[in-house]
């Protein structure tokens, strides 16, 4: 399959791009991705580690799931998104490619390249598609932006990499960011 951007490609398009093309699907346009720093990676590894066993010493009905995992906000509109973690509650929307719907919390690591993606288009989508919770972690300025997307309660707060976080869709879920121990090279 010969990959366009003069082409506007259809969630099915999309299924057939080769797997070691790193790319999401926003309004039938492909969006390349980069491939994820050391930095991302060990963020992935610190966080996904964290809500993993959290979710599973309450026994909860959450599940959580890292990049690459396909979400499908609306099951009409040809946008398909890879964030970073996503954490749904609702398993009635989880199907073999991933998530059709909405996820309860988002976590975007940035990437350098493409740091309005995360902050103006996914905003924007994760808004509109009723996301509870959306976190953009930035590793290069070394903050972390919280979005509450509940409705009619829409906020933000911007914390550190030195500052513990409580989870907004958890009553007693929070982290620490000065624990992961980053050095300044990173």
């Amino acid at each position: 399959m010969e990959l366009t951007q003069e082409k506007y490609y259809t969630v099915e398009d999309f299924y057939k791009i080769p797997e070691e093309i790193h790319a999401e699907l926003i309004n039938g346009e492909l969006v390349h991705m980069a491939l994820p720093s050391r930095i991302h990676q060990k963020l992935l590894v610190e966080l996904i580690t964290l809500i993993n066993h959290y979710i599973k010493s309450k026994k909860g009905d959450c599940e959580v799931y890292l990049a690459p995992f396909d979400v499908q906000l609306w099951d009409n509109k040809d946008t398909i998104v890879e964030p970073d973690i996503s954490v749904i509650c609702d398993k009635k929307k989880l199907n073999k490619r991933g998530c059709l719907g909405a996820p309860d919390w988002i976590i975007e690591i940035v990437s350098p390249s493409n740091p309005e993606h995360d902050y103006i288009d996914k905003l924007y989508f994760y808004t509109k598609a009723s996301v509870r919770e959306y976190w953009i972690v930035d590793p290069q300025n070394k903050n972390i932006h919280v979005y509450n997307l509940e409705p009619n309660q829409f906020h933000v707060k911007v914390y550190t990499f030195q500052d513990t976080i409580k989870v907004g869709i958890y009553e007693d879920l929070f982290i620490d960011f000065a624990a992961f121990n980053f050095d300044e090279k990173e």
